[in-house]
């Protein structure tokens, strides 16, 4: 029988027709938040279903009350099952003008250093990062002819508008779902040379505000002056939640919040990551964040109170004098160690009362949050993967938490009871969530390699 080395140099000479299955996956528009891309989030589950079934798995597209969750398993009485977590959908491409070719015509490109690159909406986030697991199967499955571990892949269409789905799905099939250890391939690595396991993120609430004042848009000229601007209120609500020291001041929003201990404090020290080096990619140089902190701990262990977008009023081209009716900002928090959602919840609406005028009315939506997740530093699979992974890459991986949230990660453990392997290959270059998205040619391929070498160890 076929070992190892053979399924890695399958790996190796499938590359081409692996990456031509990868780009019909990344044209299918398969955009969440938008009803009218729903169409082509099902074309996306179904081709999912469809590659999975082809590699010998029982799959099945099941309908939600938004996209459709795509589960498929082997059942071969292995010792151990692993389940795999990703999601096929993708983030909107807005501002379209900027992308330098169509988003989901997926094409090869190049970094000014002259890395190869695949672009497309989705190469990273995360249509590439779940078809590096899913080539890694049909490799070890064309040279071994069985996994060494049985297997459950679970896709979702909603990550990108926060699962709002899942929890309930999760709850109604978590007997199906149960497996030794969770995995999840929606993260990055250190740097395009050095792997990483993410060993905690950060937990998220989704809030919408919106501030209304008159029961019309009213003539700038008429009223201006006179009438409550519902702009200008959010925007000092807004302006008064952090300080100039860049905390947070909502109520008791640090409360909860754990200190990291001082030996990984310094750890994180001797990374040497700074505001220069973090921020400079992206055409920044200075922190914004607590002043007293590390740009590391700013991103990873500290709680964070984010605008993600406001409207009000006439925002096409050119003037309409108006004031407007209302006005609304898209926030999220960022949560760490103990920070419950709920609290956060009471503390923001808390904090918004007495800034509302009397004759204007606060009006809040609220997503699902999502608390903080750790994996333990002593769990047996931890070491296993950090191992292959070492293998793989000729240089051990960096242990470190993410700044981002995937909210699935804490429902694995509360309702499955199972701990996360959270392993990725994505690049602080990749510009995900913006135009010109990419993925690292080599991080598909030694991805791909990576997950063969994971799997055969946490068997």
């Amino acid at each position: 029988m076929a070992g190892l080395t053979e399924t890695l140099q399958q790996v190796d000479t499938g590359l081409d027709a692996s990456l031509e299955r990868l780009f019909a996956f990344l044209a299918i528009p398969s955009i969440s938040t938008d009803p009218a891309y729903a169409d082509a989030c099902k074309a996306a589950a179904a081709l999912a279903a469809e590659t999975l079934t082809g590699l010998g798995f029982t799959a099945t597209v099941h309908p939600t009350a938004g996209h459709p969750v795509v589960v498929a398993r082997t059942d071969t009485g292995a010792a151990r099952r692993v389940l795999f977590y990703g999601h096929y959908d993708v983030q909107p491409v807005d501002p379209l003008e900027l992308w330098e070719t169509p988003p989901f015509a997926p094409r090869f490109g190049a970094t000014p250093d002259g890395r190869r690159t695949i672009v497309a909406r989705g190469a990273c986030d995360d249509k590439g990062q779940v078809f590096t697991f899913l080539e890694a199967l049909r490799a070890i499955k064309a040279t071994q002819g069985a996994l060494p571990v049985d297997v459950t892949v679970l896709l979702e269409g909603e990550e990108e508008c926060g699962s709002p789905n899942l929890p309930g799905f999760l709850a109604a099939h978590a007997e199906d779902l149960k497996a030794d250890v969770a995995l999840v391939c929606d993260t990055g690595m250190w740097d395009p040379k050095t792997p990483s396991i993410t060993t905690s993120l950060r937990g998220i609430l989704h809030a919408e505000l919106t501030i209304e004042a008159a029961d019309r848009d009213l003539h700038s000229g008429l009223f201006g002056g006179a009438a409550r601007n519902p702009i200008h209120v959010l925007s000092r609500i807004i302006g008064e939640a952090h300080d100039e020291n860049g905390r947070v001041t909502l109520p008791g929003f640090y409360d909860d919040v754990v200190e990291p201990p001082a030996e990984v404090r310094a750890r994180w020290e001797g990374l040497g990551l700074t505001a220069e080096t973090f921020l400079g990619p992206v055409g920044l140089s200075i922190s914004a964040g607590e002043g007293d902190r590390l740009v590391i701990e700013q991103v990873q262990s500290r709680p964070t109170f984010e605008v993600n977008g406001m409207f009000g009023g006439y925002t096409g081209a050119g003037t309409k004098t108006v004031i407007a009716s209302r006005a609304t900002a898209k926030i999220s928090f960022r949560l760490v160690a103990d920070q419950d959602p709920e609290k956060i919840r009471l503390s923001f609406e808390a904090f918004v009362a007495p800034r509302v005028p009397a004759d204007c009315k606060a009006v809040f939506s609220w997503g699902e949050g999502a608390r903080a997740f750790l994996v333990p530093a002593d769990s047996p699979d931890l070491t296993r993967a950090a191992a292959a992974l070492e293998a793989e890459w000729g240089v051990a991986p960096v242990t470190i938490g993410s700044g981002g949230s995937i909210p699935v990660v804490g429902q694995f453990k509360t309702r499955l009871g199972v701990d996360t392997l959270l392993i990725g290959f994505g690049l602080d270059d990749d510009r995900v969530h913006s135009p010109n998205e990419k993925y690292d040619l080599t991080s598909f391929h030694k991805g791909t390699r990576s997950w063969v070498r994971i799997l055969e160890a946490l068997a």
